[in-house]
């Protein structure tokens, strides 16, 4: 007979959500299990590495304290103090309108932090083998998933099976949970691909986060910490498919040429400080966010273009949700009840920020001359009243 685990919660995808959700869940002292097929690599400069970054916001840094991960990440995040937004669509390539939104408007503190995701993943590791009650399974696949009223059972590839009171399915926007559950999604291609990789720079980023609009894109410099005694930035690189597949071919020289020319030189020449790495633009919802003892949460319940920190911030925002309703009744833990709630909690919120990150990607991608000059318009006006732009940095940190 193949060997049962029993524990409260299985969570499908060592991902960072996933590793987030286990160190959560886990210090509120339900026992957890996290497995993933692939186990995740954890150094900067070797084949595989996941070289983009996450800005974690205001509300996430206080769930990653809570979860005991912050102490362990915050000598190496890089603070957001201002999100420049220029524009750079007119004539020529140089800026015509820069704006800058301030952190201090509105808070005392960032609007957030950047951390590279291969070091997330390193840290969080090391603080879930410190957890008793944490089992990690990396390299283990899900199988298959069978549901009843009051519990999951799950087969995994290493031909033991687990038996839960929930699953939570962060297993990515292929998710193999929620295909076994049956719940459909919506999905959008733009035709874009975004390049992420670090660069170091001559002119310091002094905690700015800088993205530039032009056509097919946005061009987003977001802080990092001091790289080789030089100044250093994350660079996600949004382009129509074509140009992103001739960028990330370019030899070296070719390509510094490229992206110093469409950073308008706002830091001098851009060197690159890491290998490249190219990723497909989607938006993505899953059409449920809850099955039978199963919560989606993260790429799984839904994907977003990379635009203002809200991909994994969105998915921190479903654990806070799922976290409270488990600790508020741990008895209920995966119920109907429970599942139900936090569906109806997060649905419709879900459901507007994809819709606005949509509008928002697609007035980055805009081609014809008329239409940047609208653009540039509008962010001229909703920067010039005060009332409006704090509504908008506030909007963008989760308030409600």
């Amino acid at each position: 007979m193949s060997e049962i685990n029993y524990v409260d919660i299985l969570i499908s995808g060592g991902g960072i959500a996933g590793l987030a959700a286990a160190a959560a869940f886990g210090n509120r002292g339900f026992s957890v299990q996290c497995v993933d097929p692939t186990p995740p690599i954890t150094q900067r400069d070797i084949s595989g590495a996941d070289l983009r970054t996450t800005a974690f916001l205001q509300p996430a840094r206080k769930f990653l304290d809570e979860a005991g991960l912050w102490q362990r990440l915050e000598s190496d995040a890089a603070p957001l103090q201002i999100m420049r937004i220029v524009d750079a669509g007119g004539e020529l390539t140089e800026p015509r309108i820069t704006k800058d939104f301030n952190a201090s408007d509105i808070s005392n503190q960032p609007f957030g932090w950047n951390l590279p995701n291969w070091l997330l993943r390193r840290e969080m590791l090391a603080r879930l083998r410190e957890m008793d009650n944490v089992s990690l399974h990396l390299g283990t696949a899900t199988k298959t998933l069978f549901t009843r009223t009051s519990e999951a059972r799950v087969d995994l590839s290493d031909g033991s099976q687990t038996r839960c009171r929930l699953v939570i399915a962060a297993d990515g926007r292929n998710s193999p949970m929620r295909n076994a559950a049956g719940i459909d999604t919506r999905k959008t291609h733009y035709g874009q691909k975004a390049l992420a990789l670090a660069v170091t720079h001559p002119i310091p980023h002094d905690n700015v986060s800088t993205e530039i609009h032009r056509s097919g894109g946005p061009f987003t410099l977001v802080p990092l910490p001091d790289y080789n005694g030089m100044p250093s930035s994350a660079l996600v690189w949004m382009e129509r498919n074509s140009r992103a597949t001739e960028l990330f071919a370019m030899n070296a020289p070719d390509f510094e040429r490229e992206m110093t020319q469409r950073s308008c030189s706002l830091f001098g020449p851009l060197t690159l400080a890491s290998q490249r790495t190219i990723w497909p633009i989607i938006s993505q919802s899953a059409k449920r966010l809850s099955g039978e003892r199963l919560a989606l949460v993260a790429e799984a319940a839904h994907v977003v273009p990379p635009i203002g920190a809200q991909g994994l911030n969105m998915s921190l925002g479903d654990l806070r949700i799922l976290l409270d309703l488990a600790a508020e009744n741990p008895d209920r833990l995966g119920d109907q009840d429970m599942l139900e709630t936090y569906h109806s909690k997060r649905f419709t919120e879900v459901k507007l920020r994809v819709k606005g990150i949509d509008l928002l990607n697609r007035a980055s991608m805009i081609g014809p001359r008329p239409l940047r000059d609208a653009r540039a318009m509008t962010l001229n006006a909703l920067y010039s009243l005060a009332p409006v732009r704090k509504a908008l940095m506030q909007m963008g940190l989760g308030a409600r």
